[in-house]
Parts: structure tokens; sequence; C-alpha cells
């Protein structure tokens, strides 16, 4: 099975909701305090956990305008690799905010040494974002919930939905 497939089927994983600017905004505000709290924090290990959040919160920022919920990082970054090109998220971001999970789960869980990060490109990870939602209008929104509705409807039954 196809990791967006799985994606698809879990409680948690992708499912389509009622678009939310209000949730969208403050998602977005939440990514700006992590991005101010990664350039004043006093350990590299902080640095690189408030680096991924800053990133991490500005695609939720994006998926909630959208419509579109998902509680495991995961499937968010499964979900964004398949519609970067659509939304015009370059593969250079796409690998910054995959490579920031994999220093943020390293520092926090595997108490691996953390590393320097490049603070000028988490900002402007978290200006990308900015830029597309603010272009996001009605037609593009709809287009991206026909691609998710789509990617749901082609996800495999689980086992015991198929008896």
């Amino acid at each position: 099975m196809k990791k967006i497939d799985w994606c698809c089927l879990q409680r948690d994983g992708i499912k389509l909701v009622e678009p939310n600017v209000n949730l969208s905004k403050k998602y977005i505000g939440e990514a700006d305090k992590d991005l101010i709290e990664m350039k004043n924090a006093s350990s590299l290990k902080w640095k690189d956990i408030e680096a991924y959040y800053s990133c991490y919160n500005s695609i939720y920022a994006i998926l909630q305008k959208i419509g579109i919920r998902c509680e495991i990082h995961d499937c968010t970054l499964e979900f964004l690799r398949i519609v970067s090109e659509d939304l015009g998220i370059t593969k250079e971001e796409l690998n910054l905010i995959k490579d920031l999970k994999k220093k943020r789960i390293d520092v926090q869980y595997h108490l691996k040494e953390p590393e320097e990060i490049d603070e000028k490109s988490i900002a402007g990870f978290v200006l990308s974002c900015k830029n597309i939602l603010n272009n996001l209008n009605e037609d593009r929104i709809k287009e991206m919930r026909i691609k998710l509705r789509e990617l749901i409807e082609k996800s495999p039954p689980l086992e015991n939905e198929r008896k």
C-alpha cells in the first residue's frame, strides 16, 4: 500500500474538512512566533525544533485554508509532496522541511547533537507559504480539494471493510 493510501485511511490521517480561514491565520501566526523563538533560542537544539515547527505550521496554515486536516506529520508531508507543484512549493523547500523534521526528531528523541541551521532559509520558507496563502483563491482551493477527494476515493478499503 502506498504511503498516501495509508494516510487517507488513518483516523488522524488526511481528511477533508470545511476550509477555516480563521484557523489558517492562527497557524501562520504560530509559524511567525516559532520563527522568532528560533532566532532567540539559547541552544541549537531548540533552534532545530522551532525551525521545524515554524515551517510545519506554515504548511498547516495552507491546509486549513484549503480545508484539509491531518494530525500525522508524515502524512502532512506526504500530501505536501504530492501537491507541492500545484501549490508552488519548490523541491528545495520540500527537502528543507523533510530535513528539518529529521533533525527535530534526532535532537528531541534520539538526543543527537544539534546542527546549525540556515535561519534565512527557514524565514524564506515561511514567507513562501504566506505568499501561497495570499494567492489561494476559491478556484485553487476547489482544485486542491478535488485532488484530495480523488486520492481518498482511490485508497483501498481497510481489510475489515472488504468483507
